[in-house]
């Protein structure tokens, strides 16, 4: 299948190259002033007149009977309100607006980044003042916004601005779990009790986030999960020490050179070392997960809880990524066995959406290539049984959303 895709680059070059002339001759070609008739390269790329309008910025709510989104504030100049809208009736309703967000002492309202609510809807958690970590600003400030008192609490205690990562509602709603200067944390929405789960965090040990390698080889960034019984976080844990600094010289941002270092593993030399552990989210030791090989020469893609908050399932994969196993692991005795394994005599070409577990946890939903084709599986949870859910001459991309009850999957 992928060598059908190697025999195009040429014929597309040429198409390429042909388009290319036609623009700059176009482009280069005097057009009249003004003549709305004539198609030129400025009314493509430097105008918005051919550009889709679009509806973006919006959120459902969790019983589907309407829909969130932002508008321009009519109580403060140059912010945005949180609006609602039932999907039957049309009906508007605010739900939170910019001068309730002010913090005591200032003028302005936060500028909202990210927005979660928890799962009794009775809180909102507020990520602003956000900086970028390598590609996305995965690092910033949370605040946490209770509708029913306007009670506006800026979570971390005293965590330097822009610091915190990942903040996320226990499934209870009695915490907020985050991550700061690579460690994990917890902290009691009622008391304001904060818990540091793990102290070991350093430039080179990194907790609950990822290095620049699995960042950008896999889109790890956001790396712990809570327990569905709240009482447990599982969490990556990257050792990048003894990796090799590539130096970037940037002397365009000031008057002198900044110099900035970043782990970076070349070919044939070493990886970070990447491990699973489980920790009670009252604190204590972790237990790690005890997967198998060198830690260095293998990656953990993916990690997820089963219902029960008794397994954790992780996707291990060999640093040729060409074999991907499943492996169910023990949160008590972090003992593995392996529920499947695909391989490929080329690589895994990975797809890496949350579990989704069927039947009360009874199944779940794999995407394999195994037949040459990209399909999805429906494989019981000791994963002696498979079952095509999709079936064809047809990769399938990606999983768009599953509906349990109407047996439905939308791909």
């Amino acid at each position: 299948m992928r060598n059908l895709l190697y025999r195009k680059p040429f014929s597309i070059g040429l198409c390429i190259t042909f388009l290319g002339a036609v623009l700059f001759a176009q482009a280069t070609a005097p057009a009249p002033s003004g003549d709305p008739s004539r198609l030129t390269v400025e009314r493509i790329f430097n105008s918005t007149e051919f550009m889709p309008a679009r509806f973006g910025g919006f959120r459902w709510l969790k019983d589907g009977s309407s829909f969130t989104r932002y508008e321009p504030s009519a109580s403060v100049k140059g912010a945005s309100d949180l609006v609602s809208y039932r999907i039957d009736t049309n009906e508007r309703k605010m739900l939170l607006s910019a001068d309730k967000l002010i913090p005591k002492g200032e003028t302005k309202p936060l500028s909202i980044q990210g927005l979660d609510y928890s799962a009794d809807d009775r809180r909102m958690l507020i990520y602003t003042n956000s900086v970028k970590v390598w590609r996305l600003n995965t690092k910033g400030d949370y605040w946490l916004y209770e509708p029913t008192t306007g009670k506006l609490t800026k979570l971390g205690g005293d965590a330097k601005p822009s610091t915190m990562m990942f903040a996320k509602f226990s499934p209870d709603g009695s915490r907020v779990g985050y991550v700061r200067e690579n460690d994990l944390y917890v902290e009691n929405i009622d008391t304001g009790k904060i818990t540091r789960l793990t102290s070991s965090g350093s430039a080179t040990m990194i907790n609950g986030t990822s290095d620049w390698v699995n960042e950008e080889e896999f889109n790890l960034r956001d790396c712990w999960r809570w327990s569905p019984d709240s009482k447990s976080i599982a969490f990556w844990q990257f050792d990048a020490s003894g990796i090799e600094d590539f130096i970037l010289l940037d002397n365009t941002q000031g008057l002198y050179p900044k110099l900035t270092r970043i782990p970076y593993p070349k070919t044939g030399t070493q990886n970070a070392a990447v491990r699973v552990g489980v920790i009670d989210a009252d604190g204590g030791e972790p237990r790690w997960m005890q997967t198998p090989g060198d830690l260095r020469n293998n990656y953990i893609v993916s990690v997820d809880w089963t219902a029960d908050s008794r397994e954790v399932y992780l996707q291990h994969m060999n640093r040729l990524q060409n074999t991907l196993q499943l492996l169910a692991a023990d949160a008590k005795s972090g003992a593995v066995r392996n529920v499947l394994t695909d391989k490929d005599d080329a690589w895994i070409d990975l797809e890496l959406p949350d579990m989704a577990w069927l039947d009360g946890g009874k199944r779940f939903l794999w995407v394999s290539d195994r037949t040459g084709w990209r399909q999805a599986y429906s494989v019981s949870a000791d994963g002696k049984e498979v079952r095509p859910v999709t079936n064809g001459d047809f990769d399938m991309i990606a999983i768009q959303a599953v509906d349990q009850p109407g047996g439905w999957l939308y791909f």
